[in-house]
This record gives C-alpha cells, sequence and structure tokens, in this order.
C-alpha cells in the first residue's frame, strides 16, 4: 500500500513537471509558441494565459489584476486565424463587462460599447477607424438609455454639429466643429428649451455678434469681432 501511494505520488509529480515543461516555449525561429503563463514578477499571481503558434496569438487569452495577492480577471481577448485583429471585453472586479469591441494590436477599431456601472445599459458608443481614431458618431447616454450627447468625428477630431440633451430630450447645447476646433455657430439652452445665449466660434475663439436672452428677449448684444491693436503703416 505505500508503494502503491508513493508511485501514485511520483507520477503526479513527473506529469506536473512535464506539464510545466511545456509551457513559456519558443519554436526553432525563436517565436513564442504552445501555452504561455506569465505572472507578476516575485509572485506566483498569473498576470495573463493563452496560447501561441509561431509567435502569433491563438484562441482565447485571459489577462487578471493582482488584487491582495489574487488573480482577478479583468480582459480577455479572443484572438482568430488569420489576422491580428482581437475581440476584446474589458471586466469589473466583479466580473461585469465593463467595455468591448475589436483590437488590432493596441488600437481600437470598429464599434466600441461602455456599459453604465450598474446596468448592462450602454453609456457610450464609439467608432474607429482602422488606424485607432475616433470615427463617425459618438453617443454617451444617462443610465436610462437615453441620449446625453451626440458627436462627430473624423479621423479622430471632432466635426459638424455636437449637441447635448437633458433628459427629457430638450436639446441644452449646440456646438459645430472644423477639424477639432469650434467654428460656426454655438447655441445654449435652459433647462425647458428656451434659448438663452447665441452666438459664432472661428478657429475655437468666440467671433462676432454673440446675442444673450431672457425669457425670450434679447438683453445683451457683445461683440467679440477681431479688432488687432496696431495697424501696419504701408510705407
Amino acid at each position: 500500500m505505500k508503494f502503491s501511494k508513493l508511485l501514485l505520488i511520483m507520477l503526479l509529480f513527473a506529469n506536473t513537471f512535464m506539464f510545466s515543461q511545456n509551457i513559456n516555449q519558443f519554436d526553432a525561429n525563436g517565436k513564442r509558441h504552445g501555452i504561455w503563463k506569465k505572472h507578476f514578477r516575485g509572485t506566483q499571481v498569473i498576470r495573463y494565459e493563452g496560447a501561441f503558434s509561431h509567435g502569433k496569438e491563438m484562441g482565447l487569452f485571459k489577462f487578471y489584476k493582482n488584487i491582495r495577492k489574487k488573480a482577478v480577471l479583468s480582459a480577455t481577448k479572443l484572438f482568430n486565424d488569420t489576422n491580428n485583429i482581437a475581440d476584446v471585453k474589458f471586466l469589473a472586479s466583479n466580473g461585469k463587462v465593463i467595455s468591448e469591441g475589436q483590437m488590432h494590436g493596441k488600437a481600437y477599431i470598429g464599434t466600441w460599447k461602455y456599459y453604465q456601472k450598474n446596468s448592462n445599459v450602454l453609456l457610450i458608443l464609439e467608432h474607429y477607424n482602422d488606424k485607432g481614431l475616433l470615427d463617425g458618431e459618438r453617443l454617451v447616454n444617462y443610465s436610462s438609455g437615453k441620449i446625453a450627447e451626440k458627436q462627430n468625428y473624423k479621423a479622430g477630431k471632432l466635426e459638424g454639429a455636437s449637441v447635448w440633451y437633458s433628459e427629457k430630450n430638450i436639446v441644452l447645447k449646440e456646438f459645430m466643429y472644423v477639424n477639432g476646433e469650434l467654428h460656426g455657430i454655438s447655441k445654449f439652452y435652459d433647462p425647458k428649451g428656451n434659448l438663452i445665449t447665441e452666438g459664432a466660434y472661428k478657429r475655437d475663439k468666440k467671433h462676432g455678434i454673440w446675442k444673450y436672452y431672457q425669457n425670450g428677449e434679447l438683453i445683451d448684444e457683445k461683440d467679440f469681432t477681431y479688432k488687432p491693436k496696431y495697424i501696419k503703416k504701408t510705407p
């Protein structure tokens, strides 16, 4: 009986040793190949785990946080066989999905969804181009799911109309952007939707006549037209 127990222990140790020798390996060209696991420096807390095929990530990778010397899953990346694009999810410590979308290397691409802290209602919806830059409509929602902000991006810069809403779907602010700068008519409204301020921006600065209202009546105007202090004299 004692011999049988000793043999069993030896077999288990041998299997564990053989398994440990089969992880974190390189192929003949020095590329990572097979199962890989890494730990946080100086600990036995796992940092990530996944599999490589001759240097390329394959299948599901898991990434962890070190919380009180315990590995807590913080992200997953699911790779395919044909390219370096991965389906990605970021997770809260309780396992709830915080955000999800696709990544190409370290760049966000395509549609990304961010969720409210205490529900699965969308908080933010973004779109990225293949260079990892915001491109297209970006929405921010209230916890109810109603739109709070609506913006447009082109190659990572604000472009066109940006609008802010109250939870009652009343417009509160309207801005116009060109190439990432405020440029064009802007309007501000009170919570009831009454216009209180309007004017224009030119290259991120107030420009021209700005008008101010109260109870629907014009009460003030200010001229922000640029007027140079010094006029260059021609010889």
